[in-house]
């Protein structure tokens, strides 16, 4: 079993790191809506705040997914 910071320093899938780029991304372009200086409507304000909340959730859940070593393996035998 690994703890939680070990998990987090282990090699990541490539698919999980291409996620992980999304929710950042993701998370920014909300965070600018909701710090834009000019007046936007309620409906925009409330939409960047839940892409705000999805994009750190997609992003942490896939900065802790980490490849199984064992499954590695066995998946390159195959081949």
């Amino acid at each position: 079993m690994m703890n939680v910071i070990q998990r987090m320093q282990a090699p990541t899938p490539k698919f999980f790191r291409v996620l992980r780029t999304v929710g950042l991304a993701l998370a920014a372009a909300s965070g600018a809506l909701l710090a834009a200086p000019v007046a936007l409507p309620a409906g925009i304000i409330t939409l960047a705040g839940y892409l705000t909340v999805a994009g750190s959730v997609v992003t942490a859940v896939s900065q802790t997914a980490v490849t199984n070593e064992e499954e590695s393996a066995e998946g390159d035998d195959d081949t």
